[in-house]
């Protein structure tokens, strides 16, 4: 596994993260690795979250009328109970 080494940390930040980490009882390098993991998508996640976004665009296509407004609750319902 690669080693991250960071120099010239401020010492707002550092005392900041050390906080973090103690109230959360974790060792600083703990916390910060989980600050990246929330922060920093892999290249799986953004494969993951573009594909979530082609599915919203294929509803949303779907969901409109030919006028281009969208069905109402009622239609919606409708079409559902027919399929």
């Amino acid at each position: 596994m690669p080693t991250l080494y960071v120099e010239n940390v401020p010492k707002e930040i550092y005392e900041a993260l050390r906080s973090r980490a103690r109230k959360r009882r974790r060792s600083i390098s703990a916390e910060v690795m989980a600050i990246l993991e929330e922060n920093i998508p892999t290249a799986s996640e953004l494969r993951a979250r573009r594909a979530f976004v082609q599915k919203l665009k294929a509803l949303r296509r779907k969901a409109r009328m030919a006028d281009g407004t969208h069905l109402s609750a009622e239609q919606m319902v409708r079409e559902d109970r027919d399929r």
